[in-house]
């Protein structure tokens, strides 16, 4: 069984039936011991990283969170919940990635929020890559990002170069949106359904 963390993303629907397509169950909950039960945690989250923190801390579910050994993955702002600050709002966020989420400035013809498909770039061999081709586009929406550092396992550009997947130990991330990323966005998601730590 998999956990969704409701964050009250947007995501949480098209989160779920991308796993049906794969044959997964799931289930959305803010119960901690479904969580830490749980084979797998997913952490999906679109909006704000404000409200998102705001909705973890009142559910109780910052050090369950933290506390996981079971493979998770955050997506999108869920991802972005996984590093140290957010300078959307001026937050702390959960520490697992010791970096700084910062917004990007728009300059000439790169809009925010960055949205539509881009190409994955990879910078170290993981599982959750296996099968996934160098330059694979993927789709985002997000007006904030990661830098790339030592955990990043593929970037992208935007102007910048960003992190598009993150992972360490059992805490993963993917800034796109796999659920939205057609074969490729299946593939990665079947990829952390069969992940063995």
């Amino acid at each position: 069984m998999i956990a969704i963390i409701d964050s009250a993303g947007a995501n949480i629907a098209s989160v779920k039936f991308a796993l049906e397509r794969l044959g997964a169950e799931s289930i959305l909950t803010t119960d901690t011991d479904v969580i830490q039960s749980a084979d797998r945690v997913l952490l999906p989250g679109v909006g704000a990283a404000p409200v998102a923190m705001r909705r973890l801390r009142t559910s109780g579910l910052i050090d369950c969170i933290m506390g996981l050994t079971q493979p998770v993955m955050g997506i999108c702002l869920g991802m972005q919940l996984l590093f140290k600050h957010s300078d959307e709002g001026d937050i702390p966020l959960l520490g697992v990635f010791k970096s700084r989420c910062r917004s990007f400035i728009p300059v000439g013809d790169r809009s925010v929020p960055h949205m539509g498909w881009n190409r994955l770039k990879f910078k170290s061999d993981h599982p959750l890559l296996h099968g996934i081709n160098e330059g694979a586009h993927v789709y985002f929406v997000h007006s904030y990002y990661a830098p790339v550092i030592g955990q990043t396992i593929a970037e992208c550009d935007y102007g910048i170069d960003f992190t598009a997947m993150i992972a360490r130990d059992n805490f993963m991330g993917c800034q796109f949106h796999p659920e939205r990323s057609g074969l490729v966005g299946a593939k990665i998601l079947q990829n952390f359904l069969e992940i063995k730590l």
